[in-house]
């Protein structure tokens, strides 16, 4: 059993459990189940609009461009599992760092990026940066909001 938003990790299961059919107070209910086509087919199941293309994300058709004047550059992060990393953020758009479980993430981002920012913009005393060689770019930005998966409003 796994919960699961990937696309292709549900359209791979053998079987789905839709809940919904909304978020907190209007969640709660199982509005389809069964295979990813039956889910697909479930006129109730936004999840199923999604798979089989009845509803789509529009994609923009201009992109922000990037400016590359612009970055936030991470030199040397060696915390845990990050063997001499450099990171080069663009500044100004949306940036996805992903990769396997255990593969450095969290201790790029939230063991030495963010404590360094947060240090830096928001006046962290508190707050330990895992080892790094230099971090530049911090200048381009005027603080750091820490958002984890943490449910709001609980």
């Amino acid at each position: 059993i796994v919960v699961e938003h990937d696309e292709d990790a549900i359209r791979l299961a053998d079987y789905v459990v839709d809940i919904g059919p909304g978020a907190g107070v209007h969640g709660g209910h199982i509005v389809a189940e069964g295979t990813p086509a039956e889910v697909m087919a479930h006129p109730d199941s936004l999840t199923g609009k999604y798979l089989s293309g009845r509803v789509k994300i529009p994609v923009p058709a201009k992109r922000t461009p990037r400016n590359k004047k612009l970055s936030l550059s991470l030199k040397g992060a060696r915390g845990n599992n990050l063997r001499n990393v450099d990171l080069d953020i663009p500044i100004g758009l949306l940036t996805c760092v992903t990769g396997v479980s255990g593969s450095g993430k969290s201790t790029l981002i939230n063991n030495t990026l963010f404590p360094l920012s947060a240090t830096a913009l928001n006046g962290a005393t508190t707050l330990e940066a895992a080892a790094h060689d230099s971090i530049k770019g911090l200048e381009h930005l005027d603080k750091v909001v820490d958002i984890d998966q943490s449910p709001i409003g609980r």
